[in-house]
């Protein structure tokens, strides 16, 4: 098993390219699926999630052209068959069931396992097979399949219990090629539900909306080919951010959206750090005391969930004490053990979670438990007295592209072991 091995170093100083965003891409993959026509995808990052749902699309006979090194894929599902994948290949990414609205809209029925993804609280699908059934299709569950099934699909209304970004992103693929339209109220507004959007435009859809809790899709027909950019990550900007803050240092960060990454620009300004906006980058400047600061995760425009074990690594080290509160998902504090074992003083009470700073932490053997929370212990190793062992790094692998490389660009010590 692979793993990174991170010695102490100096402030991190440099600049530094932000990927596109995985969170984004996926969805768009799964759109694509929606024509017989090809469609062209840029700035699609290299990443695990994004070859486990190329060779999920490819068992189901689509066409898969990736790129690497321009980071373009091209996907043709001039037809589609029955999956014969493996079980274990649909349970390694929670995007898995994202193929489940646009196929069923496509050609009528279709059949997925339960999806998989890291293992952070529950996150069921039925807020997904509500607004399936909603939209006239019949769900059947056993032995770990869902079976979706529907022709001529009507427009509806669907509320949503609880703004969830995979469910809005299934039911407005699903939605796009349904006989009238479709209202989603309490729909997420995150960046990504706002670039797939665009995407489905581009191939004929009508979605508007997107952005706000309350997205409209008049059904249309049929859809064509499209070219599309995917958004940059926002949470690999963050990563870089949090990176800069815990070394002290002097980084700008490229391919930026500043409007993605407010909230934790907000938090990382509170805690003293200079933050100075240039078009499509950002300098992150900590050279002055860190201070900490109080975190509540919450749906966008909040703080995103995804950096709060990021933002955590701040905190260990800051002066003063600070609070983060999870509200999303309630297994979100795994990587706690992780940075005690480095030192980080701790304490947790049910989603709640106290930070004491300390003045160094120390390097020590751990493990990365999820993809954010490997991110965190990275981030905290850049700064640690001694050296830091990381294992279960295929995690971080999953949405992370070369962080190794590009940390080392900023002066990382940092090397990936096999």
């Amino acid at each position: 098993m692979s793993l990174f091995y991170v010695k102490p170093n100096g402030p991190l100083r440099g600049t530094v390219t932000a990927s596109g965003s995985k969170n984004a891409v996926l969805p768009i993959m799964c759109a694509c699926l929606l024509t017989d026509e090809i469609c062209e995808i840029y700035s699609v990052p290299p990443l695990l999630d994004v070859y486990v749902l190329k060779e999920i699309m490819e068992s189901m006979g689509v066409w898969v052209q990736f790129d690497e090194k321009n980071e373009v894929m091209k996907i043709h599902a001039k037809r589609i068959s029955s999956s014969d994948a493996k079980h274990t290949l649909w349970e390694k990414i929670r995007a898995s069931f994202l193929v489940a609205g646009p196929v069923c809209a496509r050609t009528g029925k279709v059949k997925v396992p339960f999806p998989g993804g890291c293992k952070i609280g529950s996150r069921p699908v039925d807020l997904h097979i509500k607004g399936f059934e909603n939209m006239g299709m019949k769900i059947r569950q056993e032995f770990g399949f869902i079976e979706i099934k529907g022709r001529k699909l009507k427009g509806t209304e669907i509320y949503l219990d609880f703004p969830s970004v995979g469910a809005t992103e299934n039911l407005m693929m699903a939605a796009v090629l349904c006989e009238g339209a479709t209202v989603i109220e309490n729909a997420a507004s995150e960046p990504e539900i706002v670039d797939l959007a665009k995407f489905l435009n581009k191939m004929g859809a009508s979605v508007t909306g997107a952005g706000s809790t309350k997205i409209v899709i008049k059904g249309v027909e049929s859809l064509h080919g499209a070219k599309h950019r995917v958004i940059p990550d926002r949470i690999e900007v963050g990563t870089f951010m949090a990176a800069a803050a815990v070394t002290r240092g002097d980084v700008t960060i490229k391919n930026v959206c500043f409007e993605h990454i407010r909230p934790a620009a907000a938090k990382i300004e509170e805690s003293g750090v200079i933050v100075e906006e240039s078009g499509k980058s950002i300098r992150i400047n900590a050279e002055r005391e860190v201070r900490s600061f109080d975190i509540k995760t919450l749906p966008f425009p909040g703080f995103p969930t995804d950096m709060q074990a990021i933002f955590m690594s701040i905190l260990s080290t800051a002066k003063g004490t600070g609070m983060i509160t999870e509200t999303v998902f309630e297994n979100r504090f795994m990587h706690v053990a992780e940075l005690k074992k480095m030192g980080a003083d701790i304490k947790t009470d049910g989603r709640t979670a106290v930070v004491e700073g300390v003045k160094k932490l120390s390097g020590a053997k751990v493990r990365a438990t999820d993809l954010r929370a490997g991110a965190a212990l990275i981030v905290s190793a850049l700064a640690a007295e001694g050296d830091t062992e990381i294992g279960d790094i295929y995690h971080i692998e999953r949405g992370y592209c070369d962080i190794d490389k590009k940390l080392m660009m900023l002066g990382a010590e940092i090397e990936k072991r096999d």
